[in-house]
This record gives structure tokens, sequence and C-alpha cells, in this order.
């Protein structure tokens, strides 16, 4: 009787010991589980701090490469339009500055705000291939008389190496760090340029499909350094971009590259 009820309180006792080291267990995967789900927690909230801004700055980079596209397309309709800006005038200028889709309204338009690019000829004396575009901003001045709400395009054609240092080493005031000069339209208007040729700059704008030459004067052009960093995703100057050290063109520049490459391959300017 004594051994019998010395091992059921012994079986009794290894079961309350099994009971214990079960909750011990327990407990213990408990913990390891909480801590998985924190560590996926802290994880995923990593991931979600990394990617957001990745996203964000995704969409910026779009609204960029959309803008080279747009200029692309302004190019291309100038290049193929007997209106348009004639060939001998493209092929004296060392720089294209296209502002695609300027907001304006009203009788008196001013160009309050306009975002576009610039791409130059290359090499130390702009006699090289077309650069890769650097993004560039317009602020201030008005450009004219016109009557309605549309958006503009704006064309600005830089006619020597001053002007062209000027706008790639920081802003510039046209009329006042440039001179600027409305400039000639239509295959005819070829043999009346002398006057404004004498200009740094000729600019254009276009509205509904129709160029004109139009005076820009007031109006503040300079590289857009916000938006540069976006497309060759490190902080880049203007005359890096145009040298080639800031990296490849964006494939959204191929079509503005290809139209000024096959409209005007060699710079015809004489004077510098």
């Amino acid at each position: 009787m004594l051994i019998g009820g010395f091992l059921a309180f012994e079986r009794v006792e290894r079961a309350e010991e099994l009971n214990v080291n079960q909750r011990e267990d327990k407990a213990m995967l408990n913990q390891h589980r909480g801590l998985r789900q924190k560590g996926m927690a802290l994880l995923t909230i990593a991931i979600l701090c990394l990617t957001i801004p990745s996203l964000a700055a995704g969409a910026d980079n779009e609204k960029e490469q959309q803008r080279i596209k747009d200029s692309g397309d302004v190019i291309k309709e100038l290049a193929n339009s007997p209106e348009g800006i004639p060939p001998s005038v493209l092929n004296k200028a060392e720089c294209v500055i296209v502002l695609p889709s300027v907001k304006k309204g009203g009788f008196i338009i001013a160009a309050e705000y306009g975002r576009g690019v610039m791409t130059c000829r290359g090499g130390e004396n702009f006699d090289g291939r077309w650069s890769a575009p650097t993004m560039m901003q317009s602020t201030g001045g008005s450009f004219g008389f016109q009557a309605g709400g549309q958006a503009t395009d704006l064309v600005v054609l830089v006619m020597n190496d001053k002007g062209a240092r000027a706008l790639m080493n920081g802003k510039a005031k046209l009329g006042a760090d440039a001179s600027v000069a409305a400039g000639p339209v239509g295959r005819e208007a070829e043999a009346a340029t002398n006057a404004a040729m004498s200009a740094e700059m000729l600019s254009y704008s276009r509205a509904q499909g129709v160029f004109a030459g139009v005076s820009l004067s007031g109006t503040t052009l300079g590289p857009d350094d916000g938006a540069n960093e976006k497309i060759y995703g490190k902080k880049v100057t203007a005359t890096e971009i145009i040298a080639g050290s800031a990296g490849p063109a964006p494939a959204s520049s191929k079509e503005l590259l290809a139209v000024l490459t096959e409209k005007s391959p060699k710079n015809e300017s004489k004077g510098k």
C-alpha cells in the first residue's frame, strides 16, 4: 500500500511538472511569436518608409519625363511646319529652349511660370552633337497681345556663346542680362533675319499650331535644379549635363534630339 501510494504520488508530481513545462514552453512560444510579429511590423514600416518616397519621386519623375516628351513634340511640329522657324535660323543656334504649355489668360498674356528643357550643341565651341536636355524654368515677363486662355508653347533659340553660357551658369533676365528679339518665321522670312540675328536670343510662341515671333523681354530663364536632380538621379549643374558628364540622355528625349539632329546637324553660326 505504501509503495502504491508513493508511486501514485510520484505520477501526480510528474504530471504537474509536465504541465508546468508545457506552460513554460507555450509561454516561450508565444513570446517568440510576439517578437516575430513585432519584427514583421517593424520591417513593414521600414519598407513603407523607403517605398512611399520612392513612389512619390517616381510620380514627380514622370511629370519631368512628360515635359521632355512634350518639348520633343513641339520641336517636331516646329521643324516640319512651312510657317515655323526658318532652317537657316535654327542652323545658327547654339542652344534650343522649349517651354511647352505655358499657361496664359486674358488679353495681356503674362508668362508667369513655365517649365521645359534646353539642349545645346556639345563641345567647347558648341559645334558638336545636341546634348542631353537640362531642365529649365521661366518666371515673369509678358509675351504679347493675344486673346484667350489656351496654353502657349514658347521656344527660345540661343544664338551665341555668351547667351548660352549665361543660361548654363545661372538665371538670366532677357533684355537685361541677354538681348532678346522676336524671331522671324516662315521660309520667306529667311532673307530678313539680319536685324534680329544681332540679338543673343530669338523667341517664338506657338498657340493653336501657329508659330509667331514674340518678345520675351523681362522674362527670367534658368536651370531647374530640382527637376534635373529627379531626371539624372543626383545633383548636377546645367554645364555638367550639356558637357555629358551627368550621364546619358533620358529615353524621353529621344524625339527631341532626333528631330534636332535631323533638321540641324551642324552649327553654321559664324560670329560667336
